[in-house]
């Protein structure tokens, strides 16, 4: 082959193979472009780009009044975007100072050099995410918007801000078990309020688009969010701040005086059952007490003498007995099998009434009545029982609440010692506040209501929805019944075993209790391990009940371990708060001595300012004659049928005339016109150090004397 075709077929091969190649390197091109062109697009977005969730604001949780109980405190954490693409070299390089200058001076733990240099650094390497401050307050947030450079927004100034939520109670321990909390994570658990109304609470969360930076630094892409977040609702809870307080510290002092481990106290509205207070206190190994345990709602166990309510109750109910009717009980003891039953008392009561083996909190008179009338057909007392609601759980929004026991005829748990042990409050388990709820329904007239912490909810200061009283049941016994056990609940506080918790201002109907707690191990055939458990249920005041209470104390160790001495005093001094502060329970005056209504007199009034005078003449029914007067101050003048008003002309420039005023008024005109003012006396003014229609000078001091001294 000739030298040139040979060198035209070599270059020939290799145009084609070029051309060969070229052709599949477009063809590649096009297939990643416009056939599998999206799903790399997603890929490489997901790799730079992402949705993050934004928190919304936790809704708040309140008192009955509106006080906050838990709260959301919004805390940012404040970075920079050294390179953000739109800050040029020039807007950095004037302005690093003054803003270095501001941020040592709000935060103050470095100096304006040490902030300048880290921000100079940051730029050089580049930094997209750098870190300046967490844990920053909304506070300080809006100053340091304001900042050199960080004015001009996240693009031209490179400010970021991101918030996060931290969950405060602002009264700290008080109902702090009841408020709640919720903890995140696999082992999270939610606790009380914030648990119950979670949902509700939390909001709608938003959504920010993220892009992440090198090191694996995520970075806001726009100011706003995609999607922004919708706020949580507020609850209002039924507690009173006021009465928690004083419940709290009664409580803490009776636990801390006797030694105890742990105690509950819990006040409930009668007709609504809502409750105003609920106290939780363990001692933990420093010996302090604290909220660690809702034992109110939780803490299932034999009540002891509080649960004889339900026996005698049934006992009247079936018209096995009535109030009159004689008990012997003998020395206080009495054996069923090859156990004792005995009474505090030595040598025991004797023979009492029902109503006084009630009062005196007789274990051998009621198990003696219940095993007399039950025996061979326990059934009856059982379902007697059972239709008071003993047997089932409240259904309250809390979770966590203990579950209620009352054992059957045939259980495996029962036997021929089961029957007296429940008549007394043993081999039955309720939480203190099911024992409450049976003593609330005695109040309430026999219904029996659903204890409510929630009155309802609330968004942006508007109600949405609000909690209704629940019924349970509508009646736990007869009204004659009813009427015989008020009877005796009010005879344990003027002649039983509370008598000292008895008062001159109100009646207290209730019971006391005293449980032993059995050993865990030893039950109670070790009479060293067994520890005690006091009480006191009842309602106040007794004639016309508002408010229900139940105080348990767990294991006091002081050797006083007696209902009426441990929990009584607690109750009694939660009692005389609600009382002192609730004037719709104090009774009125009747003045009225006749049918016929004494005439009205017309007093001797002081020159005042005329509509508060006017006001409180009218709502007194005294008749006011202010035809002539056009002034707010006037002088008032006493007439025979009627006060009469004239006008009375201040001058900002002249002294005024306040003879014949009161202190109140007086000083709010002399005040007002930039006078000192210095009283001698009380009363009504005689006399003034500067005569009146005299021309006065700011800041001139005036002697009011007055007509007593």
């Amino acid at each position: 082959m000739p030298l040139k075709k040979e060198i035209v077929w070599r270059v020939g091969v290799i145009y084609i193979f070029m051309l060969a190649f070229a052709i599949l390197i477009f063809g590649k091109i096009f297939y990643l472009q416009f056939i599998d062109g999206s799903k790399w697009k997603e890929k490489a977005e997901t790799l730079t780009l992402k949705d993050i969730t934004i928190e919304s604001n936790r809704g708040d949780i309140l008192s009955a009044d509106g006080r906050l109980l838990a709260s959301s405190i919004p805390y940012y954490e404040i970075r920079m975007d050294t390179r953000s693409t739109g800050m040029d070299n020039e807007t950095f390089n004037s302005n690093i100072d003054s803003l270095a200058l501001k941020l040592s001076e709000i935060f103050r733990d470095k100096t304006a050099t040490a902030y300048k240099n880290e921000l100079v650094n940051a730029r050089k390497n580049g930094e997209r995410f750098h870190l300046i401050k967490r844990r920053v307050n909304y506070n300080q947030l809006k100053k340091i918007k304001t900042f050199p450079i960080f004015r001009l927004g996240q693009y031209k100034g490179g400010f970021i801000a991101s918030q996060t939520n931290l969950r405060i109670q602002p009264h700290v321990s008080l109902a702090s078990r009841t408020i709640g909390n919720i903890t995140e994570g696999e082992g999270g658990n939610v606790v009380g309020i914030e648990g119950a109304f979670d949902k509700e609470m939390k909001g709608v969360e938003g959504v920010r688009l993220m892009q992440r930076l090198n090191g694996n630094v995520w970075m806001p892409v726009h100011d706003d969010n995609e999607v922004e977040p919708r706020d949580g609702m507020d609850v209002v809870t039924t507690i009173d701040v006021d009465i928690q307080d004083v419940a709290e510290n009664a409580l803490l002092k009776q636990l801390a005086l006797h030694g105890a481990h742990h105690g509950t106290a819990v006040l409930m509205e009668v007709s609504t059952g809502d409750i105003k207070a609920i106290v939780n206190l363990q001692r933990n190994s420093k010996g302090q007490y604290k909220e660690s345990y809702n034992y109110a709602i939780g803490e299932s166990s034999a009540p002891g003498s509080t649960f004889k309510l339900a026996s005698i109750i049934a006992l009247l109910e079936d018209g096995y007995v009535d109030l009159n009717d004689s008990v012997y009980t003998g020395n206080g003891v009495i054996q069923y099998y090859d156990e004792k039953i005995t009474d505090t008392k030595l040598g025991g009561h004797g023979t009492l009434t029902v109503q006084e083996v009630f009062e005196v909190s007789s274990n051998v008179g009621i198990s003696k009545m219940v095993t007399d009338y039950y025996t061979g057909n326990e059934e009856k007392f059982i379902n007697r029982l059972y239709e008071m609601n003993l047997n089932n759980s409240l259904g309250i929004d809390i979770k966590g609440e203990g579950k209620p026991e009352i054992k059957y005829p045939g259980d495996k748990s029962w036997s021929g010692i089961t029957l007296p042990w429940m008549s007394i409050g043993y081999e039955v388990r309720l939480t203190p506040l099911q024992m409450l709820t049976l003593y609330n329904a005695i109040a309430n007239n026999g219904k029996m209501v659903k204890p409510k912490f929630v009155k309802g909810l609330m968004y942006h200061g508007d109600w949405v929805k609000s909690f209704d009283t629940e019924v349970l049941k509508q009646s736990i016994c007869s009204r004659s019944t009813l009427k015989k056990v008020k009877i005796m609940l009010e005879g344990v506080v003027e002649r039983g075993t509370a008598r000292n918790l008895r008062n001159e201002n109100y009646k207290i109907a209730g019971k006391t209790g005293t449980a032993q707690i059995a050993n865990s191990e030893s039950g109670y055939s070790d009479k060293s391990n067994i520890s005690h458990q006091a009480s006191f249920a009842g309602y106040f005041p007794a004639n016309n009940p508002k408010y229900s209470c139940i105080v348990v104390v767990n294991a006091p160790t002081r050797n006083v371990y007696y209902g009426n001495l441990v929990a009584g005093p607690v109750f009694k001094e939660i009692a005389d708060k609600v009382y002192a502060t609730n004037f719709d329970m104090h009774v009125g005056l009747n003045l009225a001595t006749n049918e016929t209504t004494e005439e009205i007199k017309v007093p001797y009034t002081k020159n005042s300012y005329k509509d508060e005078l006017k006001f409180a003449l009218t709502d007194l029914g005294i008749e006011v004659n202010d035809e002539e007067v056009s002034s707010d101050w006037v002088l008032t003048t006493k007439l025979d049928s009627c006060v009469k008003l004239t006008n009375r002309s201040i001058s900002k420039k002249l002294m005024p005339n306040v003879k014949g005023m009161g202190a109140k008024d007086a000083v709010y005109i002399l005040e007002n016109m930039n006078l000192s003012v210095e009283l001698q006396g009380r009363g009504t003014i005689l006399k003034q150090s500067i005569t009146p229609g005299s021309r006065i000078s700011k800041g001139e001091l005036v002697v009011l004397e007055m007509s007593f001294n």
